[in-house]
């Protein structure tokens, strides 16, 4: 059990392995989410294209700006 309320199920749609961190694209409900997480995880967690995951999304502020 998480204490994040902010779970949301998709699907992984691309990893982009770098030196450090990763970029794993994510399809969920529509939307695309973009999460950059270490490289270590990534290859932890064996996360491919095709995979079912859930974005736990935990932040302190949302930013909202409009031209």
């Amino acid at each position: 059990m998480l204490s994040a309320r902010n779970q949301v199920p998709g699907q992984v749609t691309a990893v982009k392995l770098g030196a450090v961190a990763a970029e794993v694209v994510i399809s969920a409900g529509g939307i695309e989410i973009v999460a950059a997480i270490t490289r270590a995880s990534a290859e932890r967690m064996n996360l491919a294209p095709g995979d079912r995951v859930t974005a736990i999304i935990k932040a302190s502020d949302v930013m909202i700006a409009k031209d």
